[in-house]
């Protein structure tokens, strides 16, 4: 519990990466007046109605849900005044709100965003720092304002990316780095005891959304490239190649360190054991004695250490050598 005031707090948050911010709102003795998320949705085959993450976690913490198509309505705007919140937290929501929604709350509309703003602003922050290769990323406790991501800055919480983390364990992380952050400086920042700070716009970066197409590996790229993106499109919406016209999925890989190279050969090491492999065209297998290590632009190599194949389970980079008959000199198709 907070040595605070507690807040009368509306909370704007959808999918599991706003759950435990949720939760540790709760638990720091705040009032949650009203937990806002999108609308259930139709999904999978089956078209079964399933509720956001955010409100099975409202439910189970009997916290008063509100699931408005819209926040532009009259009747919201009605709602949410009524419910006379002194802050207003927001975390990947998904929707965009208004301006007059921004302005409500006596202490405004804090967000918490994944990324060292402004670096990353924009919908897929947490891909484009593994997409990147960045080694350091974190959360910006930020004032909402008019702008995508452009509010003053409140406070920023920083962690190492651990090396060949996916996007699917970082994400993780930083929910739960979020949630650790949000109480203490919520409480700092009603009381006075922090001022926001202006971003540097001048040094913004946005990033896009993430499609499917960004996942055809382009074995001419070079090794720590396709590393960072098959890393960064884990676990959606994956990356893949093609072998002898079939799809293969790549879920995790490591680059190979390469000791030295020539025309015909390059030693590199695997796993701590040097080996001698054909120098060949990128996408080319050039081993798979001791794993599957492929040949990519810059004369590198990566040994791809889990893989999917087409309408199958996962398996070992191992397994797929031992299942599939694959022998080094085949080559993954250009596309």
């Amino acid at each position: 519990m907070s040595n605070y005031k507690p807040l009368r707090i509306v909370f704007m948050g959808t999918p599991d990466f706003s759950v435990p911010t949720l939760q540790a709102l709760v638990e720091a003795g705040h009032s949650i007046v009203g937990v806002y998320c999108q609308p259930d949705k139709q999904k999978g085959r089956g078209k079964q109605i399933q509720m956001p993450p955010v409100k099975e976690a409202a439910l189970s913490l009997d916290l008063p849900i509100y699931q408005p198509v819209t926040l532009r309505e009259e009747t919201v705007q009605e709602e949410l005044m009524a419910l006379a919140p002194d802050v207003i937290v927001v975390i990947a929501y998904g929707k965009i709100l208004p301006p007059w929604l921004i302005r409500l709350p006596k202490y405004g509309c804090v967000n918490i965003h994944a990324s060292i703003l402004p670096k990353y602003r924009g919908a897929a922050p947490i891909h484009y720092a593994i997409l990147n290769g960045d080694t350091k990323t974190g959360v910006t406790i930020m004032h909402m304002d008019d702008g995508l991501d452009t509010g003053d800055i409140i406070d920023i919480a920083e962690i190492d990316i651990l090396p060949d983390e996916t996007t699917g364990a970082l994400f993780n992380r930083i929910a739960e780095l979020g949630a650790r952050t949000i109480s203490p400086v919520l409480d700092k920042w009603v009381n006075g005891e922090i001022i926001s700070m202006p971003q540097d716009d001048s040094l913004a970066s946005h990033t896009s959304k993430i499609t499917k197409e960004m996942g055809l590996i382009d074995w001419y790229q070079p090794a720590d490239k396709i590393v960072n993106l098959i890393h960064g499109l884990n676990p959606a919406p994956g990356c893949y190649t093609y072998l002898q016209g079939k799809r293969l999925k790549v879920w995790r890989a490591q680059k190979v360190i390469v000791e030295s190279v020539n025309a015909n050969e390059a030693i590199v090491s695997i796993n701590n054991n040097q080996l001698t492999v054909d120098v060949a065209k990128p996408g080319t297998i050039v081993h798979t004695t001791k794993g599957l290590v492929v040949s990519t632009g810059e004369q590198g190599y990566i040994l791809l250490i889990e893989v999917q194949p087409e309408n199958k389970k996962r398996i070992s980079g191992q397994d797929f050598i031992n299942g599939h008959q694959i022998k080094g000199g085949i080559a993954f198709d250009e596309v």
